[in-house]
């Protein structure tokens, strides 16, 4: 094999590569670029951990989906994709209102996928964790003692970003 053979061998898998970890990085902001705000109830359960630095572990009232929830089909496997749907209550927040395995027609959704489902199953979205620097993590664990808001970034297709988390409504 020609010298030049292999190096443009090399130098297109290292395009590739970078092609790669830009387009992770730009799928995972796109919420943040493109997305709607909405704002959901959450719970703080735990504030630091020594391996990944000062951040807030989240809880989410639409992580749990509710026993009657996707009864029209058959057990669901962890890791299976699914589609919450929100709507907004009286207090601004919004709140589950259906899950399907099918993307909703219209309305705020968010795609989550199947991480337990015994006996109810839990939803993740990617937004379980909150990194914050050392002081606003601290002030975050004082002010989240009782929950607070989650403020979200949702795109068309139901990927989510956390943008900030806020005391309570009631603070």
């Amino acid at each position: 094999m020609k010298r030049s053979t292999v190096a443009a061998g090399l130098g297109l898998a290292v395009i590739v590569q970078v092609c790669v970890l830009v387009g992770m990085v730009v799928k995972a902001a796109m919420p943040l670029w493109v997305g709607d705000e909405i704002r959901v109830q959450t719970v703080p359960v735990d504030p630091r951990s020594l391996f990944r630095g000062n951040y807030a572990r989240l809880n989410y009232e639409i992580g749990r989906l509710p026993e009657s929830a996707l009864t029209d089909y058959p057990r669901l496997r962890k890791g299976e994709v699914v589609y919450i749907s929100l709507r907004q209550g009286d207090d601004g927040l919004f709140h589950y209102a259906d899950a399907s395995l099918n993307t909703p027609a219209a309305g705020v959704f968010l795609r989550g996928r199947i991480t337990d489902s015994s006996p109810v199953y839990r939803v993740k979205y990617g937004i379980e964790a909150y990194f914050a620097p050392k002081k606003k993590a601290l002030k975050l664990e004082h002010d989240l003692r009782d929950g607070g808001v989650a403020v979200l970034m949702v795109s068309d297709n139901g990927q989510v970003a956390l943008h900030n988390v806020l005391p309570g409504p009631d603070e």
